[in-house]
């Protein structure tokens, strides 16, 4: 049983229906992706777990038990569109919202100076928030999410519009609040972040849920069966005949590049053991995996 379990979940827009029997399970203290292409239902399914919409049809649990508005304050929810006051103060506006979380004052002011301090943006407390560039203004907004220690944290996009230094930074906040013991969904377009840091996916197209499932799990299963042989050159690898095709062969030198496409079925061991029994002298052997970005469009497009 997950943290979060969406079961059979319909919502419509007039004609327009956002979700269709959408039905998934968010583990704890897991990085869960939520993945899709624009207008694929993923900020409707956010939006209903947060209780800003509900449910045409179909329930979500929390624990177990349907999300209650209490629930909601265990939850830190960045949206993709941001959401702080122009003309507030950075400061006020940090405290505003972490006592509209259940914080007091006291535990308020000392959370956001300990992750102001973490920041380094000490001096924004007394700025206006119009003052503040978008990335600097996307930190504050992050701090604010995260400052009461939700037990779940939804994150749409949080990396957009950061520099790779910054995005880095909050990458490794949203680890360490894993280690924590936060469970976080992450909803976001950038597959090199789902492939470093998410444990599991959803993938929601057309207002259905396509495949949901671990990463590593799934990169396989679409897999092709194809592997890449470094070897030193000597007995060419297109003259060993046995339980694969060569896709290609070519190199340098003495140092050799090879594609291989297995078999069904064939054992990689059983391949390695072939080739060097044949006189091929391999250097090194690899599984060539799909990445999600591949595997994203293959599903969307095949939709």
């Amino acid at each position: 049983m997950g943290l979060i379990e969406c079961k059979e979940v319909c919502r419509s827009f007039g004609e327009k229906v956002a979700l269709d029997h959408v039905s998934l399970d968010i583990p704890e203290g897991k990085i869960f992706g939520l993945l899709g292409p624009n207008g694929a239902g993923k900020t409707t399914l956010i939006r209903i777990i947060n209780r800003i919409i509900m449910p045409d049809s179909g329930v979500v649990l929390f624990n177990g038990s349907p999300v209650t508005q209490a629930d909601v304050e265990k939850i830190g929810y960045l949206p993709e569109e941001r959401g702080l006051y122009r003309k507030m103060k950075v400061g006020d506006q940090a405290m505003y919202f972490a006592m509209l979380k259940g914080m007091s004052s006291r535990e308020a002011m000392s959370e956001l100076k300990k992750w102001f301090e973490k920041f380094g943006i000490e001096s924004w407390w007394n700025k206006k928030v119009e003052e503040l560039s978008k990335g600097m203004a996307q930190k504050v907004q992050f701090i604010t999410t995260v400052a009461h220690r939700p037990s779940l944290l939804i994150l749409d996009e949080p990396f957009s519009g950061f520099d790779p230094v910054n995005a880095q930074l909050i990458r490794n906040e949203i680890l360490k609040l894993k280690d924590e013991g936060a469970t976080i969904v992450l909803s976001t377009h950038n597959m090199e972040s789902v492939e470093e840091l998410c444990d599991g996916i959803a993938l929601i197209n057309r207002s259905r849920l396509v495949i949901t499932g671990g990463v590593d799990d799934i990169r396989h299963k679409y897999g092709n069966n194809n592997v890449e042989l470094v070897y030193t050159s000597g007995t060419p690898v297109s003259s060993v005949s046995g339980v694969f095709d060569v896709l290609s062969d070519g190199g340098d030198g003495s140092r050799r590049v090879a594609v291989l496409s297995l078999q069904d079925g064939t054992d990689n061991s059983a391949v390695l053991r072939h080739l060097m029994d044949n006189g091929v002298v391999i250097n090194s052997f690899r599984e060539l995996v799909p990445r999600m970005n591949d595997i994203f469009i293959k599903l969307v497009t095949e939709k």
